[in-house]
């Protein structure tokens, strides 16, 4: 890599010399301005607004401009006669856990090597002892022209730096966050967290940029002299109307992309130990309690009528197993009945007709 930086780490009374190199490159493909009618490129050259004569890069300079418009020359000698201690050397200020650096402060990526075979020691021992106190090293430093702020860590083995933006060059999100009075239910909850773990983590790694692949595939066909297929526009972009209609179709999408079952999007359980944002539980008519999604209610009732329903089926089922009594077999039973009362009658019968044979006795 080539370095853009010769200077040194001022950690404490030890000095460190170093070279600084890019650790990122830009892969975006860059286009020129042409002129339709000829394809000549459009080129933009220096001109001078009292003379309207061009000027090249060796009669150009600085100047700074006050707010009434007056502008102030300020040479490259001005700028280093400056008392900046920081111009040729990375001041180490202090030592923070790197959760306290903000991401929204972190700006260009350097990588920082040992500048010499004496320097190997020294940078050894830094690296070292960031990597034992678990902390980012935060520096000043100077580099084109102004001072910046900067974050050392230790990456692999090699000290890394972050370009910081000043804190007082971040923004306040003011009027941006949407509506407080907006009330997110837990149900909705539910299904954006089993949208997170169906998706799972994202791998880096297999992540690359397919509109540069896209722009290149054009530049070759064009080069070619090939017919380019334009792509149909999605739709999509429009306002969501029913938020648990889209989580559940995201979540169906999410696990059979997954190679899962997108049916059981409904088994969605809460998570434990959760604060409760939606609608508390209140008590109704007939002292049935209302949960703040309502479908939990729905499936349970569901589930009961499913019961009931079986439960009368079974019953119906068992009736029409159950032989009815016809006619006849009420007619053999009353026979049936007949004949075992019959010897008791008829020995009644006799009885009485014994007792009426026999000869009266007189007085």
């Amino acid at each position: 890599m080539r370095s853009i930086w010769n200077g040194s780490i001022s950690f404490g009374l030890v000095s460190i010399p170093v070279k600084l190199m890019n650790a990122t490159e830009n892969h975006s493909i860059s286009f020129r301005q042409i002129h339709l009618a000829d394809g000549g490129r459009i080129r933009y050259h220096k001109v001078c607004e009292l003379d309207e004569q061009e000027v090249t890069g060796a009669e150009t300079g600085k100047a700074y401009e006050d707010a009434d418009g007056t502008v102030i020359p300020v040479t490259d000698e001005d700028l280093a006669s400056l008392p900046l201690p920081t111009a040729k050397t990375i001041e180490i200020e202090g030592f923070v856990p790197a959760s306290a650096i903000d991401p929204l402060q972190l700006d260009s990526a350097y990588y920082l090597s040992a500048n010499g075979g004496p320097a190997a020691k020294p940078y050894a021992l830094l690296r070292e002892a960031l990597k034992r106190s678990e902390k980012v090293a935060v520096a000043k430093f100077a580099l084109r022209g102004r001072e910046r702020l900067g974050m050392l860590r230790v990456v692999d083995d090699v000290i890394a730096m972050h370009g910081l933006l000043w804190p007082d060059e971040i923004r306040t999100p003011e009027g941006i966050a949407p509506d407080a009075g907006i009330k997110v239910r837990d149900a909705e909850l539910d299904l954006a967290d089993t949208l997170m773990n169906t998706l799972g983590e994202a791998d880096l790694d297999t992540l690359h940029d397919d509109y540069r692949e896209a722009v290149e595939e054009l530049v070759a066909a064009k080069a070619a002299g090939e017919t380019v297929e334009t792509a149909e526009e999605e739709s999509g972009g429009g306002q969501v109307i029913d938020l648990m209609a889209a989580l559940e179709s995201s979540v169906r999408a999410a696990k059979e992309s997954h190679g899962e079952d997108g049916d059981e999007v409904a088994d969605v359980h809460p998570i434990e130990g959760r604060k409760k944002t939606g609608t508390k539980a209140a008590t109704g008519a007939g002292g049935a309690k209302k949960t703040a999604s309502g479908r939990t209610a729905a499936r349970k009732t569901t589930a009961k009528k499913t019961t009931a329903k079986r439960t009368t089926q079974k019953k119906t089922a068992a009736k029409k197993a159950t032989p009815k009594k016809t006619a006849a077999t009420k007619t053999t039973a009353k026979k049936a009945a007949a004949k075992k009362t019959t010897p008791k009658t008829a020995g009644k019968s006799a009885g009485k007709r014994a007792a009426s044979s026999r000869p009266r006795s007189t007085a």
